[in-house]
């Protein structure tokens, strides 16, 4: 193994500059006569062009007024107003009294964004908010929708989840507007409304400064269980109507792989999509199902090359409980990081500090769902493959947001302004979202910021998820890599050349292949410095003869015992820790006959959890010994407050900023970023 720190930073950026820009003789930037993906449109070339490729930071999961459950929060701001907060501009938010008055901004722009509103009511919520001349838009249920009438608002959400998104297929209604107003014609007008926004935004000049995907999200919960997946194009080309669970039944996504495998792929010259499932956490383990036949295996395969990792509904990588000591299938103490209690989507259901269903309730880890987690799901896909000849679950992993916000990208621990409208802002958020998160980015490797490139690297799964923050990371393994690589100039060069990145599949050595590790802290932003890195890790699992699969965790670079930790009066971080690391790694107990899959996990020094943050900034400091006083003084002064016909803060406010750590399983008013590259398979 071999480890460099930061000494190493600047022969990498060396040999990025040097080996991966083409550069004629002029000085100017050429673009290759040849590239390693098609192109499907037509635009001219980007000027940067990355042979070795470059990390582009996105968001593929953003909700706008277009969605039900945004615009029923007081969420004004559409597709368009997304796209520009994506790119760094300002945007206006509702405070906890529907007052548009919280101003929203990125600390620093992305390179690519999928706005992905529900598919479901598309039509219908254009009908209730578009046009007022419209019999359609005097509906009741449109009148309570547009309402900013804080209980009013909670029962328009009711409505419409109750009509077509937790219900089974028997249980859908198509709304009553529909009756009064074509809900077909006005689906189909919003559709292109999206497609237009996200024309309107793509940078299709020499510059290619942003991208954006055509996309949407298919939003089937069947008793509270999440199977909600986001659908995005390559390109222009796309579906008439944005498929829903309408028109699939409940619980039966196969049949929307089928569709936009008919409709699009096979069906559409020059259409190419995907499909991302998320929050498989709350999916009470219904996400990853074994296929019932060979199609649905490789329709999986196909259309499902990523999974959602992270996001505001927390992680899904895994899960343990500090305090029963035992996890869902797992020993590894660091899946307590940003854990729901919940199973499934009615963790959503806390108002005024009280939850308010029964399923929304803490479940045991020993409730919860197996194939909840996607570890597990992998660890189940290399059991499957030695029984069916195929593995239906080789995801590549991607972080997001899912903000109902229109803040793409919004991952920000020290400036995030909640996710869900009026129904998380200011005070609310700490209340009633407190296991919440700001969520997470997505990560792909493309050689140029274009929507080819950038769909390539989603499709051969060249990505990685982050927990919001931005560190560069690398990951290949190959028997052609050298010992000696983290120090050498021509690192990448040389690892694309004897080794497989990150999201691909390697057919086994006779030897361990080297395991390349390579990862760059967060540089930041002016006034918001990134975190150093704490450690590299490299999670494995495998399947053993007797068709039992493993895991393990290897430590392969940095400490994990530093020392870091946070200021507890301004949450500064205290301590130091790695700008880069770079290990060449060999698995000790490799076995050739055994499938297998290696990912890297990237973990930053401690920092403050978010809910700390804005804890502080109310008066109330969780590492206070009187935090409970605090809480209770701050609470008092804002119970005082009551807006004209909205109701002010009720029950208890800020209680939960003082919650014990000792009695908690996953909560901690700090916590560590991290990242997480998409596996490598080794195959027998």
């Amino acid at each position: 193994m071999q480890l460099r720190d930061a000494t190493n930073s600047f022969y990498r950026t060396i040999a990025l500059i040097a080996g991966s820009i083409i550069i004629v003789s002029s000085g100017s930037l050429a673009w290759p006569q040849s590239i390693p993906f098609e192109r499907t449109e037509e635009r001219v070339p980007c000027d940067q062009y990355t042979a070795t490729k470059r990390p582009l930071f996105g968001d593929l999961h953003v909700h706008t007024s277009y969605s039900f459950d945004s615009y029923i929060s007081s969420q004004r701001n559409d597709p368009w107003a997304a796209y520009r907060y994506a790119k760094g501009e300002l945007i206006v938010l509702s405070d906890p009294d529907a007052e548009q008055t919280v101003k929203a901004q990125i600390q620093r722009p992305l390179d690519f964004t999928a706005v992905t509103d529900h598919s479901e009511f598309l039509g219908p919520i254009e009908l209730c908010t578009q046009d007022a001349s419209k019999l359609a838009y005097w509906f009741p249920g449109c009148i309570a929708t547009r309402s900013e009438l804080f209980p009013v608002q909670l029962l328009a959400a009711d409505y419409w989840v109750n009509l077509g998104v937790l219900g089974t297929e028997s249980q859908k209604q198509e709304s009553f507007v529909c009756s009064m107003g074509d809900c077909p014609k006005a689906h189909k007008a919003a559709w292109q409304r999206i497609q237009a926004a996200a024309e309107d935004h793509y940078d299709r000049s020499a510059n290619c400064a942003f991208t954006t995907f055509v996309a949407y999200e298919y939003t089937d919960a069947p008793d509270y269980a999440n199977l909600h997946r986001n659908v995005i194009y390559r390109n222009e080309r796309v579906t008439r109507s944005a498929i829903s669970t309408y028109d699939t039944g409940s619980q039966n996504f196969p049949e929307l792989w089928r569709r936009l495998r008919e409709e699009c792929i096979d069906g559409t010259s020059g259409c190419d999509v995907i499909s991302i499932p998320h929050n498989s956490n709350l999916s009470r383990g219904l996400m990853f199902p074994d296929p019932e036949n060979e199609t649905q295996a490789r329709n999986r395969l196909l259309l499902e090359p990523l999974v959602e990792l992270v996001q505001h509904k927390a992680a899904s990588e895994c899960r343990f409980d500090r305090l029963l000591g035992r996890g869902v299938a797992t020993e590894d103490e660091l899946c307590d990081f940003e854990q729901a209690p919940s199973d499934n989507l009615a963790m959503l259901g806390m108002v005024f500090g009280e939850m308010q269903t029964e399923a929304g309730e803490a479940v045991s880890v020993d409730d919860f769902g197996r194939r909840n987690f996607v570890r597990n799901a992998l660890k189940d896909g290399l059991a499957l493959e030695h029984k069916t000849g195929i593995n239906p679950f080789k995801m590549g992993f991607i972080g997001s947001t899912d903000t109902h916000s229109a803040t793409p990208g919004g991952a920000e621990e020290d400036n995030y302004v909640g996710h869900l409208g009026r129904r998380d802002s200011g005070y609310r958020n700490v209340q009633d979202h407190f296991f919440d998160n700001p969520g997470g980015l997505a990560v792909v490797y493309a050689e140029e910021n274009s929507r080819d490139a950038i769909f390539e690297g989603m499709r051969t799964r060249e990505t990685y998820a982050t927990s919001g923050t931005r560190p560069i990371v690398r990951f290949f393994a190959g028997s052609g890599l050298s010992q000696d690589l983290c120090s050498d100039p021509a690192m990448l060069e040389k690892a694309y050349a004897g080794g497989t990145p990150m999201g691909g599949e390697l057919s086994a050595p006779e030897a361990s292949p080297g395991f390349l590790v390579s990862a760059s802290k967060d540089p930041g932003s002016p006034g918001h410095p990134g975190t150093d890195l704490q450690r590299l890790q490299i999670i494995k699992g495998w399947l053993d003869p007797a068709g039992v699969t493993h895991e393990r965790v290897f430590d392969v670079a940095g400490n994990g015992d530093n020392g870091a930790s946070v200021n507890p009066q301004t949450c500064e971080t205290t301590g130091r820790g790695y700008g880069d690391l770079c290990a060449l790694w060999r698995d000790p107990d490799y076995d050739a006959r055994q499938s297998a899959f290696y990912y890297v996990r990237v973990l930053e020094n401690p920092s403050c959890r978010w809910t700390t943050r804005q804890c502080q900034s109310a008066g109330v400091n969780p590492f206070a010994k009187d935090c409970v006083d605090q809480a209770q003084r701050m609470g008092e002064e804002l119970k005082a407050k009551d807006a004209f016909y909205n109701i002010g803060a009720v029950g208890d406010v800020y209680g939960r900023c003082c919650l014990d750590v000792a009695k908690e399983p996953f909560y901690s008013p700090i916590i560590q970023e991290r990242a997480w590259t998409s596996p490598i398979w080794i195959n027998p």
